[in-house]
């Protein structure tokens, strides 16, 4: 229930009309001059409920600085930092495995990647997994190929004269000779089905064992081997996508809260991308993978959390103020009530960026003035 607060004059009676319109009169005043001085800039603050005083109590007002710096648009989203292209390695031909590489050894092209009774099994460079016996006499095929670029690239072809073609040439004869040389090996010319892993990296890591040493081959994989670069992967949500492109720049945040700046390197739908397995939550997502720049600083800091930012638009030297100082004027655009001593005046400003609940602002402030907030 409301109530009329009534004031007497000393005498007992009730003041004088006359004398209640000069005091609404100067109510009004008060009013105007606390918006600005102006009653051409009438001002809302868009974060408050208007109503009457009895469906909600007043807010408190503090002030704070116009801030001159920096701002940018973006998106944050929380990722992984891992070994790159996790790969099943699956055997071929029979026997039994009697050595395998520790978890986390690095193997370079042409070096042994794991052995089968006793000799070794080579890790080359190729798309293409081995079906078939390579030697003199076989018909042509990408798979000869793929053999003499990896013969070529390894040094054991200088001076023969070889081509990187489909063909299974004397010179391709002595330069397998040449590489099982190198081996120790018996020097037979004839590249047996098992005896070589063909991988796309030129170099992996051993990222898991997936086998006993004693035993038998199978249709399981051996191991499992990654990249030896760490890459950073994330999921974003589907009203984010159209901010990662390819090729695209972001700034990956590590765990130790360092930063690395990368390059938006894949974009998969409905798998973990180049990066290790993200689990069966991320089956209907993207994921992108980012190739890093410093892949030291990243090893440092190891496989582990990140946050992922895409950078959008900056500016600099910025007038900054928080979003909760902007009043949307009456008529349209925004204000700001700027704060001199005791005084209050509504100053007109032009929004530019808005980003983290910050705004750019130009108009008659400038850096150091304080605005109104509410508290």
């Amino acid at each position: 229930m409301s109530r009329t607060l009534e004031t007497t004059a000393p005498d007992g009676t009730s003041p004088a009309p006359a004398r209640k319109k000069r005091r609404r009169a100067v109510v009004a005043l008060v009013l105007v001059a606390a918006l600005g001085g102006s009653g051409a800039l009438a001002a809302i603050r868009p974060w408050e409920q208007h109503g009457t005083a009895s469906e909600k109590p007043s807010v408190g007002h503090g002030t704070v600085a116009v801030q001159k710096g920096s701002l940018s648009t973006g998106i944050q989203v929380g990722g992984a930092l891992s070994f790159s292209t996790p790969t099943p390695v699956i055997t071929s031909g029979h026997g039994t495995l009697t050595a395998l590489p520790p978890v986390g050894a690095v193997v370079k092209a042409g070096a042994k990647l794991y052995e089968v009774d006793g000799r070794p099994v080579v890790l080359l460079t190729g798309d293409r997994p081995m079906w078939r016996d390579l030697g003199p006499g076989i018909s042509d095929g990408p798979d000869v190929e793929q053999l003499k670029r990896n013969l070529i690239k390894l040094g054991h072809a200088d001076g023969l004269g070889l081509t990187a073609d489909q063909k299974f040439t004397p010179a391709t004869v002595t330069a397998v000779k040449r590489w099982q040389k190198a081996l120790g090996e018996k020097q037979a010319g004839t590249v047996t089905l098992g005896s070589v892993v063909m991988l796309p990296q030129a170099a992996v890591r051993v990222q898991q064992l997936g086998a006993q040493l004693g035993s038998a081959l199978g249709a399981t994989a051996v191991m499992t081997v990654s990249g030896t670069d760490l890459v950073a992967t994330a999921q974003p949500a589907d009203n984010q996508l159209s901010q990662f492109k390819p090729n695209g720049r972001v700034t990956v945040k590590l765990a130790d809260g360092s930063t690395i700046d990368g390059r938006i390197r894949s974009l998969v739908h409905g798998g973990s991308g180049d990066g290790g397995d993200n689990g069966s939550d991320g089956a209907d997502k993207t994921t992108v993978t980012i190739a890093l720049d410093h892949q030291r600083q990243a090893k440092q800091a190891g496989p582990s959390s990140v946050t992922v930012t895409v950078v959008g638009e900056t500016v600099s030297d910025a007038l900054i103020v928080p979003v909760t100082a902007l009043l949307a004027l009456d008529g349209g655009g925004y204000g700001v009530q700027a704060v001199s001593g005791a005084t209050t005046r509504l100053v007109r400003i032009q929004l530019g960026l808005v980003a983290d609940a910050k705004a750019q602002i130009t108009g008659d402030v400038k850096a150091g003035d304080q605005v109104v907030i509410p508290k």
